[in-house]
């Protein structure tokens, strides 16, 4: 592009263009994205990215797939579109939904299809409610969640999210949602004498129990906690605690896979690693790869069985024009159909394996990196001022921007949150593109944070 037509472009965004977590000062002068291909984005200069994010954690099968692309096509000659409402079906979803009856977590058969991930909270919120009430519990309302959760940005969805920023603003959270700490290890540790994990876990016992088991309806949980917490890995012990205590207060589990699912921990998602169970998993980005808005909600047979049973008046009232998307379905089939013929489920296993040791090899010793974490192609590393203490980097410095333009200048896109360098690239990532990430990582911490603890008068 232009010099002139950029800046003909970015006039008429700044005129007409509400972005996502919209704030003027970082309108003026926007990254203009024009193309992809592969793992790599390329900007409206022509300079090429490598896509450390996977776009939004979702291009999992990169940019320009042409079997997305054909398959996309060829659905829409086909059928475009036709209702998912209740006395219709299009085959292609119902293929998808026995699909993924086959890949989900043991129990879950049943599923709901959405346009994204925030729908999908709505919709599992407004189904664990249904499900106590039609079983004669009421009072059973209350939804508990954890800090530094991400969970959407809908009425319903930013109530269940644990980061402030998503609700304050907008007149706070709904009532009936609660929060509990978070288990980040880093950071969390156990003062009661067993281990961490179970202590933390414990946080949602003691949530229960304040307010009352006849009144909490569900528990909703990302596997790895990410957009909210930069990519926070559990203790090993959490979740089977976690499930201990909601099957001993009767309490729903939902398990948030739109980040975790379908191959992203090198598990197909991500409760398989702890051989954990929930009642009710919700998905999105990675099932198109981002080709096509689209998600859903898998249930138990306990709960289907709950939908099945009620009359024509008291069914469950709840649907969206593009539920079961014909065109949405198609993508995703042939996404999950890429995903097991080229093995990128055991792929981001080994490749994750290689971006983990590979940033604990250049930056492991290094006195501004508190910790290197993650689970499959998800990894994060979290600069601090402290190594000794913990004690983050002070918002003062910029230390977490400076980070992210050094990595945009070396060529690497990706999110970096006040506490975490953000790492999630496409599965189809190769081996030498996963080297380049840890050494553009690894020279923009050294780079940024050396600067920032001179500022401070520290390590000169």
């Amino acid at each position: 592009m232009t010099e002139t037509s950029t800046a003909t472009l970015v006039a008429s965004d700044l005129a007409h263009v509400v972005h996502p977590q919209h704030f003027v000062g970082e309108t003026q002068t926007p990254r203009i994205w024009v193309g992809g291909h592969g793992a790599y984005l390329r900007d409206a200069a022509g300079k090429d990215y490598l896509d450390g994010l996977s776009g939004m954690w979702n291009v999992y099968l990169g940019h320009g797939r042409r079997e997305l692309i054909d398959v996309a096509a060829r659905q829409a000659e086909r059928l475009s579109f036709a209702t998912g409402y209740a006395g219709s079906l299009n085959p292609v979803t119902v293929e998808l939904a026995e699909t993924l009856a086959g890949i989900t977590y043991p129990g879950i058969d049943s599923f709901y299809f959405t346009s994204g991930g925030g729908e999908a909270t709505d919709t599992s919120i407004r189904t664990a409610r249904y499900y106590w009430r039609a079983l004669g519990r009421p009072g059973k309302r209350i939804v508990i969640s954890r800090e530094l959760s991400y969970h959407g940005s809908t009425i319903g969805s930013s109530s269940a999210t644990g980061v402030a920023e998503f609700s304050e603003p907008f007149g706070g959270r709904l009532p009936d949602h609660t929060l509990i700490g978070s288990p980040y290890p880093y950071r969390f540790a156990s003062t009661d004498g067993v281990s961490d994990g179970i202590a933390a876990a414990n946080l949602l016992e003691q949530a229960i129990l304040a307010a009352g088991p006849e009144n909490v309806a569900a528990f909703i949980a990302e596997p790895v906690q990410g957009g909210g917490g930069g990519v926070l890995v559990p203790q090993d012990d959490y979740f089977r605690r976690i499930r201990e205590i909601c099957d001993t207060y009767e309490v729903l589990f939902i398990s948030d896979d739109v980040i975790t699912g379908f191959g992203r921990t090198g598990r197909w998602f991500g409760l398989d690693h702890w051989d954990v169970t929930p009642d009710i998993v919700q998905f999105a980005k990675g099932i198109t790869s981002g080709y096509f808005p689209f998600g859903g909600v898998g249930f138990s047979r306990a709960i289907r069985d709950v939908l099945d049973e009620a009359s024509s008046g008291g069914r469950w009232w709840h649907g969206y024009t593009y539920s079961g998307h014909p065109i949405g379905s198609a993508v995703a089939l042939e996404t999950i159909r890429i995903i097991r013929d080229e093995g990128l489920v055991e792929r981001s296993a080994a490749l994750g394996g290689r971006l983990l040791d590979g940033l604990r090899e250049t930056l492991g010793d290094h006195p501004h990196v508190g910790e290197i974490r993650g689970l499959g192609l998800l990894a994060a590393v979290e600069p601090v001022q402290d190594r000794a203490t913990k004690e983050p980097f002070a918002e003062e410095l910029t230390v977490a921007p400076r980070i992210k333009e050094a990595l945009y200048e070396r060529g690497l896109a990706t999110r970096v949150l006040d506490n975490a360098i953000c790492l999630a690239p496409p599965l189809i990532v190769s081996e030498s593109d996963v080297d380049r990430i840890v050494d553009t990582v690894s020279s923009a911490v050294r780079d940024v944070t050396s600067h920032g603890a001179r500022k401070t008068g520290a390590n000169r």
